[in-house]
Parts: C-alpha cells; sequence; structure tokens
C-alpha cells in the first residue's frame, strides 16, 4: 500500500465517523509565539483545551505537517543515524472536543489498525497510565477495563506505565491526562513484551491516545476539566514503515523518490553507498526545508530563520560527503512537490520560490565553506601538534560569527575527526560579543561578519539623523565590496533601517568620483547598513560624500506608516479592544496590517474603519512624538507590539487622543499630510489573526481613478447611467439563474425520459433484477429523483445509477420494496463508493454517495455486481 494511499485512509475512516477534516496548520505558526515551528497536531487546537476558542464542530481528523529541531524535541542530532527520528514528519490524529471520550477512541483505533490495515492483533500493546502517587491519581483502570471490553486485544498486551511514559501535560500548568499508546512488536519471535517503551527498534509507539480530563494550575494541584477531550497522534511514517513492512523509515516511498534522486545526482544507488548516513540526512533536511519555506518561513540567523538556515548548511556539509560542491539541494525539490503535492499543494504552488531561496542559500554557503574547512584543518593539526582532542570555544566561536558554521555543524566535523568541541569556552565567546552575532534577516552572516571591510574613517557611525533631514553631507566609514552589491556605513545618515514593518529607505551617496544607488537599508546590531548597486572597480579616494533619501519614496512611506497607527486605533474602537498589531509591512505604494481578531470582518464593519481613519486624516490633527521612559508610557497607556523588545527609553508616536504607541519609525508632521485612506482587502492569514490591506495619498487616489474608470466602462457596456449598474447587473445574474434553472429541469426531464431504457437494460443475476447505469453530468438530487421512480417502476429490482461530473463521481443505489429483505441501499452504497476512494450512505431503499476518484469508476460498477 502507498503512503499517499495510507494518508487518505486515515482521513476517510474517521469521515465515515462524523469527523471533520481539518487542513494541517502551517509549519511556520503565525498565532503561536511560543512556537519556533508547529511540532504537533494539536498546536492548532490548543486555544480549545486552553478554554479559549471554539470551532463550529466537536470532532476533527487530519494529517499535520511537524518539525521538530529544538527544545525538548530536539531530534538533530539522531537523524541519518537511525532509522525513524526525522526534522519533518507528519501527524496523523483525531480529536473529540467534549464530544466523545476513551471507549470510542480506543475501538476506532483498534478498528483501524486491525481490520482497515489488518495489522496481527498478536503484536499489538497496549499501554495505559499506572497510577502516580505524589499527584495522588490512581491508575487509569477505565481506560485498562475498555480496552479489554470493545477490543479483542490479548489481555496480557495491555500493560501499565507510570507518569514519564503515560501521562500527557501541555506546559508546566494547564490541560493535562492519562494516555494509552500502542506499541507494535517487530521481532521475529513476538518477544518483545519486556522491550515496550524501552526505546528500541524492534518494539515502537504508533499511536498516542490523549485523554484530556485535568487542569493543573499553577501550583500544582489537579482538578477535573469541565469538558473531556481526546488528542491522538500516530506517527505517520512509523505507521508508513509498519504497513509496508520495512525495517527503517527510509525503506519507505515517504523518502524512495528523494533518495533516488539523490542516487541519481551522484551514480550511486543509495543500496549501495557507504555514505547512507548522508543520503538519509539530505533526503529528511530537504523535507523540512521545502515545506518550511513553502509555509513563509525564511533562512536568516534569528529565531526559526537560524534554525532553518542550520539545517540546510547542515544538509550541504553532507553534500560534500557525496562529493557535491556546487548547489545541488534545490534540485530535489521538484521530487519533493512531485511525490508529496497532492497532499499538500502548497509545495507545487511554491516550488519555483522554494528551488530559488535554497539555491541562494547553497551559493552564499559554499562561498565560505572551503575557507571555513581550511580553518578548522589548521586549527585541527595544531591540536594534533599539541596532543590535545578539543578544539577551543574562541575557535568554534570564529567559525559561527566569521564563516557562519552552525556549531552542531562543526560538531560533526569535529566528530569525524575524532575530536570533541569547547561548548562552554563558545558559550562565553558568544556572551561576550553578542552584537557580533546578531544579524538581519536580509544579510547573511558571511557578507556582515566578514573580516574584508574596507575602513576609511575611524570611530563612531550609523547616527540616523532621519527624523529631521532627507539628507546630509556626511562620510563613509567603513564599505564592504561583495558579488551582489557594495555594502556601506556612514558616519551619519538620514536613512532609515529596515525596522518594525518599515521598509527600508533608497536614494543615493555621492561621492568626489563616484554615485552609488542605495537600494535598501538594513540594520545589522547597532550598525545601518546601506546596500548599494554594484559599481564597477569601486574604490573611492575620500570619504566625504553627500547622501539623499529618495524623497518621495520617503513621503509615501510615511502616509502609510501613520495610517497604520490610525487604522490600529480604528480598529479597536469598531472591533474591541482585544485587537493588537501581530505584524505589518509599510512601503512606499502600500500598507499591510496583522492584527488579532476571531472572525471575518463585515462590509459594514469595513466601512465604518475606513470612515474613522479618514475623519481622523481630515482633522489635520498634529503628530507628538517624544523619548520617555519605557514604564512611564506603558503606564499612560501607549500601545507596544508584542514581542518586541524595549530599551529604558523609547519613543512614542501620539496623535491626540486617538492614537498613542511606541515606535521608531517615521511619520507625518500632521495626519492632513495622509490625504486618503482606502481599504483594499481583507483576509485571515491564521486562526485569529487577520489582515488588513490598503493605499494612501497618491495610491488611494490612483485607485479611485480605477474604479471610476471600471465602473463608466461597465455603464456603457450595459447602456446605463453609473447608478444603475447595480441594478443591471442584477438583473443580468437573474436571469442566468433562471436559464440555470430551466436547463437543470430540462435535463431532469431528459433523464425521466430514458427510464424506460434504463429499466430494460436489467440484467437476472442470483435471481435479482440488476440494474447498472453510468451517466455524466448530472447533480445528486436528480439521481435521486430518478431512484425514486425507478424503484416504483421496478419493485422486483435492485440498482446503481452512476454519474462522472467533472473530476468527482456520485453514486445513487435504490432497493426495491420486493428486495429489502435482502439488500441494504446504505451498505451497498458504502461499499461502491469505498472501492474509488470515497463514503455515503443513506437509507434502507436508496441512499447516495461520493468519490473523487474518476478513474475508479469501474472499480466500483465491478464491486456493486459482486455485492449482488
Amino acid at each position: 500500500m502507498q503512503s499517499n494511499e495510507i494518508r487518505r485512509q486515515f482521513i476517510d475512516f474517521f469521515r465515515e465517523k462524523e469527523h471533520t477534516f481539518v487542513k494541517s496548520a502551517s509549519v511556520v505558526p503565525l498565532d503561536d509565539p511560543t512556537l519556533l515551528f508547529t511540532n504537533a497536531g494539536m498546536n492548532q487546537f490548543k486555544d480549545i483545551f486552553l478554554g479559549k476558542g471554539e470551532r463550529s464542530y466537536t470532532r476533527a481528523v487530519n494529517s499535520q505537517k511537524c518539525i521538530r529541531v529544538s527544545g525538548k524535541h530536539n531530534d538533530l542530532e539522531e537523524v541519518g543515524h537511525d532509522t525513524y527520528h526525522h526534522t519533518f514528519f507528519e501527524m496523523l490524529g483525531n480529536w473529540s472536543f467534549g464530544d466523545y471520550y476513551k471507549k470510542e477512541a480506543i475501538a476506532w483505533a483498534w478498528e483501524l489498525l486491525t481490520e482497515v490495515w489488518k495489522l496481527p492483533k498478536e503484536r499489538l500493546y497496549a499501554t495505559v497510565f499506572g497510577g502516580d502517587e505524589a499527584d495522588g491519581l490512581e491508575a487509569d483502570v477505565e481506560a485498562e477495563a475498555l480496552w479489554k471490553e470493545v477490543t479483542d486485544i490479548d489481555p496480557g498486551h495491555v500493560l501499565r506505565f507510570g507518569k514519564a511514559d503515560n501521562f500527557w501535560e501541555m506546559g508546566a500548568s494547564g490541560p493535562c491526562g492519562p494516555c494509552s499508546e500502542i506499541h507494535i512488536d517487530l521481532t521475529p519471535d513476538l518477544s518483545g513484551r519486556e522491550l515496550v517503551n524501552a526505546g528500541v527498534p524492534e518494539v515502537i509507539e504508533i499511536w498516542n491516545l490523549v485523554f484530556i480530563q485535568y487542569n493543573r494550575d499553577t501550583q500544582g494541584t489537579l482538578s477535573p476539566l469541565p469538558a473531556r477531550h481526546v488528542d491522538t497522534g500516530a506517527g505517520f511514517e512509523r505507521i508508513v514503515a509498519v504497513l509496508q513492512n520495512k525495517s527503517s523509515n527510509y525503506d519507505t516511498d515517504v523518502f524512495a523518490p528523494l533518495l533516488k534522486a539523490i542516487g541519481d545526482m551522484t551514480g550511486v544507488p543509495y543500496e549501495k553507498s557507504p555514505e547512507q548516513i548522508a543520503y538519509r540526512v539530505i533526503a529528511d533536511h530537504v523535507r523540512m526545508l521545502g515545506f518550511s519555506i513553502a509555509d513563509g518561513g525564511m533562512p536568516s540567523n534569528e529565531g526559526r530563520g537560524y534554525v532553518m538556515r542550520r539545517i540546510l548548511r547542515r544538509a550541504a556539509r553532507y553534500g560534500r560527503k557525496l562529493n557535491f560542491s556546487k548547489p545541488f539541494l534545490y534540485k530535489l525539490i521538484p521530487v519533493l512537490a512531485e511525490q508529496m503535492g497532492e497532499a499538500y499543494p502548497e509545495l507545487r504552488e511554491r516550488q519555483d520560490h522554494i528551488i530559488k531561496i535554497i539555491k541562494t542559500e547553497e551559493e552564499q554557503f559554499n562561498r565560505t565553506l572551503d575557507r571555513g574547512l581550511d580553518i578548522f584543518a589548521r586549527v585541527e593539526a595544531a591540536l594534533r601538534q599539541r596532543g590535545e582532542t578539543t578544539v577551543p570555544g574562541s575557535e568554534v566561536f570564529k567559525l559561527y560569527d566569521t564563516y557562519g558554521f552552525p556549531v552542531d555543524l562543526t560538531r560533526v566535523i569535529a566528530g569525524e575527526k575524532g575530536l570533541e568541541i569547547d561548548m562552554p569556552g563558545f558559550e562565553k565567546a558568544m556572551a561576550e560579543q553578542r552584537e557580533r552575532a546578531r544579524a538581519s534577516a536580509k544579510f547573511n552572516a558571511e557578507q556582515v561578519q566578514s573580516d574584508d571591510w574596507v575602513t576609511l574613517s575611524e570611530g563612531a557611525d550609523s547616527k540616523f539623523i532621519g527624523y529631521e533631514t532627507t539628507e546630509a553631507d556626511t562620510e563613509i566609514s567603513r564599505y564592504l565590496v561583495t558579488g551582489e552589491a557594495i555594502l556601506v556605513r556612514l558616519k551619519e545618515t538620514p536613512f532609515y533601517a529596515e525596522s518594525g514593518g518599515q521598509v527600508g529607505d533608497t536614494g543615493l551617496i555621492r561621492g568626489k568620483d563616484f554615485e552609488l544607488r542605495v537600494t535598501d537599508t538594513q540594520k545589522q546590531g547597532e550598525a545601518i547598513i546601506h546596500h548599494c548597486a554594484p559599481v564597477a572597480g569601486f574604490k573611492p579616494a575620500s570619504a566625504a560624500v553627500h547622501a539623499r533619501v529618495q524623497d518621495d519614496a520617503r513621503r509615501r512611506t510615511i502616509k502609510n506608516h501613520t495610517a497604520t497607527h490610525l487604522l490600529q486605533a480604528a480598529l479597536q474602537q469598531v472591533l474591541g479592544d482585544h485587537v493588537h498589531q501581530a505584524g505589518s509591512l509599510v512601503e512606499p505604494d502600500r500598507l499591510r496590517f496583522d492584527f488579532t481578531h476571531f472572525e471575518k470582518i463585515d462590509d459594514r464593519q469595513l466601512r465604518r474603519v475606513e470612515e474613522i481613519v479618514n475623519r481622523e486624516i481630515q482633522k489635520n490633527t498634529p503628530l507628538q512624538i517624544s523619548l520617555k521612559k519605557f514604564d512611564e508610557a506603558k503606564k499612560e497607556g501607549a500601545m507596544a507590539l508584542f514581542g518586541e523588545k524595549y530599551g529604558d527609553v523609547v519613543r512614542t508616536v501620539r496623535v491626540g487622543d486617538f492614537s498613542y504607541e511606541l515606535c521608531g519609525g517615521t511619520h507625518v508632521r500632521a495626519t492632513g499630510e495622509i490625504g486618503l485612506f482606502l481599504i483594499t482587502q481583507e483576509s485571515s492569514i491564521a486562526s485569529g489573526v487577520r489582515r488588513i490591506e490598503g493605499v494612501t495619498g497618491p495610491a488611494a487616489l490612483e485607485l479611485v481613478r480605477q474604479t471610476r474608470a471600471a465602473l463608466q466602462g461597465s455603464a456603457q457596456l450595459l447602456n446605463a447611467g453609473a447608478a444603475e449598474v447595480p441594478a443591471k447587473i442584477e438583473g443580468l445574474l437573474e436571469e442566468k439563474r433562471r436559464l440555470e434553472r430551466a436547463l437543470k429541469e430540462s435535463r431532469a426531464q431528459q433523464l425521466l425520459s430514458g427510464l424506460e431504457d434504463i429499466i430494460k437494460s436489467a440484467v437476472r443475476k442470483n435471481g435479482v433484477s440488476l440494474i447498472v447505469h453510468t451517466l455524466k453530468d448530472v447533480e445528486m438530487n436528480a439521481l435521486k429523483d430518478l431512484g425514486d421512480r425507478l424503484r416504483q417502476k421496478a419493485p422486483e429490482s435492485v440498482g446503481l445509477v452512476a454519474a462522472a461530473n467533472g473530476d468527482k463521481l456520485a453514486f445513487m443505489v435504490f432497493v426495491g420494496d420486493q428486495l429489502l429483505d435482502k439488500y441494504k441501499a446504505g451498505d451497498l452504497v458504502r461499499e461502491v463508493a469505498k472501492a474509488a476512494g470515497g463514503g455515503g450512505g443513506g437509507r434502507p431503499h436508496l441512499a447516495t454517495a461520493g468519490a473523487r476518484d474518476v478513474a475508479k469508476m469501474d472499480e466500483a460498477l465491478k464491486r456493486f455486481r459482486e455485492l449482488i
């Protein structure tokens, strides 16, 4: 059985048990600041367990994309060296939110494993919570009894374990409860009883059923929850390995296409390579990178971006063991997208973007990897000469800080040479030179931290004077020429460096004998870096320059930035005080504002928000900008951005009594300068996070012109006045609906007119009049009407009518009154649909179902004939 089918069977199994399929959450959490990556299926339902949210359904099923590379779930060191640790994996899960509980969870898990997937019952073990004296908790005798009552598991295979193995907790406080794990014994002689929970590959956990029934308060005291939940998780890759009878996850079809592609590039198949660990590491890491970039992640030097960069560079380093000296990881993305794009279409939709990001990162790393390896070789030689086996922390830090070597990569290289690294020494060096380790996501570590900077003027630099002016006579303190740009640091600069969602300024830096075009401005620690377009042979004779910001772009940007402040205040007025900024982008041509809110904003509310912002613009209120102590500003009610780090003294921006925020960005002098504000789009970007996009000033005026032109053009086409356009369009739509109804009725009549021919097509089988008929483009209601007529006309018949509607199948089964004691339409149609990967049901005399695989129409028809 192929892995895609296994995933589909799991989801369909629980759909048939009235679970709502919930799409996998992004692996890059947009609404949970406590997570670097989504690491469990329950993450997107955490608010329900905490009592802070609800859904329109009480049962859910999904396959969740997960990444575990840091914190308590740090599996990175084991990846590739064993058969089952991965940075990226899928977690199959079903949930009950105050609906069913232990009985159903246990019975259904057993049914799927043993009846659908046909796993040998004698190889399965179930573990239950054995109690905990410290918490005053007794053993979970309820789950223990249910395993023996609602399944036919060997009673001797139900085992008790302690809190460490069989009690789940969300954190130090919060929802928790006992869990019941299902393990499979893979030993040849079924001798695995003593190996359950021993952490060996011969007996592995394949499914965990968590019964959330308690809440632990901050004092550690447990109390029953008002509503009990079920949270289950089954590792997809492990399940596939078991069902495909493979001893390693890497031997399944989950990894086979990637491993084959790597073998095709090296010329040595995976099975014959002496470097199989490298193959496995690369295959695993490409999956993690592909999915994280598809979901919006970007390699960088901070947070989850740095984790992604570590993973990419670790994979690239293992590529060197396979003699890849040029970028190669990006070539595996089309293979990944082809393999998993059906289940996760974002891989196909963003394939070109993923390829570009990975290739660029590989190119950057390859430029410095050889130099770093040379340095490590010199360090190693010195250690050997001294008879030492530990790489000093200062050298580890140099590799990290100067050459972008993640520490774990240095550890791998050292390990290959039989050496260890001095981690305490490394951490001391990090603490002493923390500012050198910080980096903007837009600058890679090799460029900004390189020793190749040329110094023109000594002393302090990067003093920002852009609040007061957009041009200044200043000096270049340092510059760095790379293959892609010229990076410049100025003594004083009017250029604003990207921060707080506001993009960096662009403009010109003019010297005596040169002119640099600034394409971006970024911050590196306390340094402001001007990213300039390359100039051949750049080598300034003098440090003196004139720096000038592109005035028009700055003016348009500050209009948008001040507008985001007005927008947040307006949203709070209209929606409530729960609205807080969750992200923003302020560019010359548009603004984007992300904020916390838990439902779609209707048109009336959006119009109200837009009206309030424009009212404040028309007041032409002067902005009051001042520096204050952080505590004082907060006490006065100034809004701070969640997750942002502030110093003791902060910059505040006040718009009368309407808005008061902490902000280091550039703004208009008075709100009237914004001119006009228009909302262009409102959407959801994550659970509990909405996004508004808008335009101001000239861009808003241009939008009005375009809208007016479109309205006038529509009026001309409709031969109507502008005010009449909506009514005219509604009339045309009503006419379209009328024609569609007429066509539908015509098709239904045409269908019924062929009733006698369908009945005449019946054949006798086992003493029954059997009707099997296929149609195209017929709706389910029409099939039901047809079924009712066939039952009336042919009471001695049982029949199936199947319709191919585009890329979907619709099935209708009827049973005549004379045969109801022998056949049930609901049972028949369920089996028919299952043959085509679908499901359904209904009443004994007439039932319907659907499926998505049109190619399996013949299999479904064949299955129906077999049932009669």
